[in-house]
């Protein structure tokens, strides 16, 4: 993970992801069912700018680290990412529909966190050490680099 350079912007937007199917039913026990997750995932991370760092399928729900560009919302990520790889699941394995009546393959619930190489504490300290004047001089603003929180 690195900061990168975007046209107007510089940063990182690194997120972990977790997808739950519906009733946290275990629907990759089946080794099959990973696999064309897996492909299935790589697919819209190709097709809509998103480089997954990290994947992880359990039996009953998935690990996903994502870097995404800074003008991707959380929002359509999770539509993207849900909608297109259940629509291609129970396309692909029409026995899943079975194990999840209803017509739906994720919970509606979602978890993310934010992923980065600064702390909550090292930006509240940078934050509050600006404000007031703390350490920095009239030569102007100092990185966050230089705390240590």
């Amino acid at each position: 993970m690195s900061l990168q350079s975007f046209s107007h912007a510089f940063g990182e937007s690194n997120y972990h992801i977790v997808l739950v199917p519906k009733y946290r039913r275990d629907i990759f026990k089946n080794i099959h069912v990973v696999r064309i997750c897996k492909m299935v995932f790589q697919d819209i991370a190709n097709q809509y700018g998103y480089k997954i760092l990290a994947l992880e399928v359990m039996e009953d729900h998935v690990h996903l680290f994502l870097e995404m560009h800074p003008t991707h919302s959380l929002s359509r990520t999770f539509q993207l990412f849900k909608g297109i790889s259940a629509m291609k699941l129970f396309w692909r394995f029409p026995s899943l529909k079975k194990k999840l009546w209803g017509g739906h393959l994720w919970s509606k619930g979602k978890f993310f966190r934010s992923v980065g190489e600064v702390t909550s504490e090292r930006i509240e300290f940078y934050i509050k050490e600006s404000q007031t004047g703390g350490i920095f001089t009239k030569t102007g603003q100092t990185s966050l680099d230089r705390f240590d929180a």
